[in-house]
């Protein structure tokens, strides 16, 4: 069946569906990535479970690819598929929250910043990460890290059900219902390893947390002369802090930033003596806020128009603290960095997160961290030249490459929410010990392995 025909089938849907020749094809294509450009055949902008089983079907029958896309965010460009069907579920954004039973029911749609704004109206909260503009349903997936997690544990330690649309052996689709008591295997994969692997998520639902207010603390010191202390002292002290005070650190080659959020309960006073050992560290600017989690939240945000158009990102989580040797390898390489738009990011772990999991567990493997990092490089101008024309594309790209590779004898494990592209080994960096199960719950929901793209889960382990 030729392309044109390929996206004729998806118009019975009852959907909006963009296909190639649409004027509205080149900005629905897109993601938020500008570094990969892809061309599918038709992109469907589902606005129920049914049309999700139906879109699912179409393409098992027409014989196209398919990948699930939320808020775009996929950072290899995995959510969307050259000549291939893109299940956009970005319109699903119900959301039900259960006062008496302490649960949230949100639809796959909504953003991050969404769902902290609808929770918030309520005294509510859930962690999320800290980019608003992500899709709450793909950050889950993978884990789910930001600002709340050493108080509440991942995103993912929430989810307590999910409604998801899997292939059929009919060579159809269905929508089952996921929790603790029905599919409880696929609930455990859904907790860590869920991005795109077994089926569509159409909605999760989640433990939420009482939080009106919280207390924040940025901290900015200039240049790099304190990296090293300021690295050391981080490292040393916020995964055994008060597990109310989460905390991140961001690092470019002009400046270095310390987030931290203290919640539920305390004040800028507290969480400023909780935070001395860095702050004594030079003469950083310091702010200080007591302010609602919903504005506190939407205060971190950059408007998109202002990111870099291109990212490349690599992960690492880190079990043991970084000797002296690790430390200079982040302040040459930060001197070093091609653009300002590049940085090195690190989340607090412990807590909660290594003090329990989930009941019936999870697939994510990484309890035992003391935090996570990433380097990342942004480029280019949102509207500007091509990623593939701009002469700071493989600059860039041998920074992320070079830190990435002087870094990983000092890590242990990766982030599937930010991929390693490259790496060898990826289901182990990934998901530990529990690679095997999943390709074993692969095996079970997907055995034709519908739902794939480079690093989903496979049916094998040689893949």
């Amino acid at each position: 069946m030729s392309t044109t025909a390929d996206a004729a089938a998806f118009l019975g849907l009852g959907c909006r569906v963009v296909r190639p020749g649409d004027d509205q094809y080149d900005t629905a294509r897109s993601s938020w990535n500008r570094l990969f450009s892809h061309r599918p055949t038709a992109i469907v902008y589902v606005q129920s479970t049914s049309q999700v089983v139906a879109a699912v079907t179409s393409a098992r029958r027409v014989g196209v690819p398919l990948r699930v896309r939320s808020g775009g965010h996929c950072l290899e460009g995995w959510s969307t598929v050259d000549d291939g069907l893109v299940i956009d579920v970005s319109d699903l954004t119900s959301v039900s929250i259960d006062a008496v039973r302490m649960t949230a029911t949100v639809g796959a749609g909504l953003t991050q910043a969404a769902v902290v704004a609808a929770l918030a109206a309520e005294g509510l909260a859930v962690p999320t990460g800290t980019e608003g503009s992500v899709g709450l349903v793909g950050a889950t997936l993978g884990g789910g890290l930001g600002l709340l997690t050493r108080a509440y544990g991942m995103a993912c330690d929430n989810l307590l059900a999910a409604e998801i649309v899997v292939a059929s052996a009919d060579g159809a689709a269905e929508a089952i219902y996921v929790d603790a008591d029905h599919h409880a295997d696929l609930l455990w994969a859904l907790r860590g390893a869920g991005n795109g692997s077994f089926g569509v998520v159409t909605s999760l639902t989640y433990a939420v947390h009482p939080l009106s207010r919280v207390s924040t603390l940025t901290a900015t010191w200039s240049g790099l002369d304190l990296v090293s202390e300021l690295l050391t002292a981080w490292q040393g002290t916020a995964p055994f802090a008060d597990e109310r005070l989460t905390s991140q650190l961001e690092l470019s080659r002009n400046s270095m930033t310390l987030f931290a959020v203290l919640a539920p309960g305390g004040d800028p006073a507290e969480i400023e003596r909780l935070l001395h050992p860095l702050l004594s560290i030079g003469h950083p600017d310091v702010l200080t806020i007591d302010a609602s989690w919903a504005d506190a939240y939407d205060g971190l945000q950059i408007p998109l128009d202002d990111e870099p158009a291109n990212w490349k990102f690599s992960s690492q989580f880190v079990a043991a603290p970084f000797p002296v040797e690790a430390i200079e390898i982040v302040r040459s390489l930060l001197a070093e960095a091609p653009t300002d738009g590049c940085n090195y990011f690190t989340n607090a772990f412990g807590g909660a997160v290594a003090r329990s999991e989930p009941a019936g567990g999870s697939a994510f493997a990484h309890r035992d961290a003391l935090f996570y990092a990433e380097p990342g490089a942004g480029w280019g101008v949102r509207g500007g030249v091509p990623a593939a024309d701009d002469p700071l594309t493989p600059d860039c790209l041998r920074w992320v490459d070079d830190f990435t590779a002087a870094l990983t004898p000092f890590g242990n494990g990766a982030y599937s929410n930010v991929p390693n592209a490259e790496a060898v080994d990826w289901q182990r960096d990934y998901w530990g010990a529990g690679a095997e199960r999943l390709r074993e719950v692969k095996a079970l929901y997907d055995p034709s392995d519908v739902f794939c793209f480079p690093q989903s889960v496979p049916l094998d382990s040689g893949a």
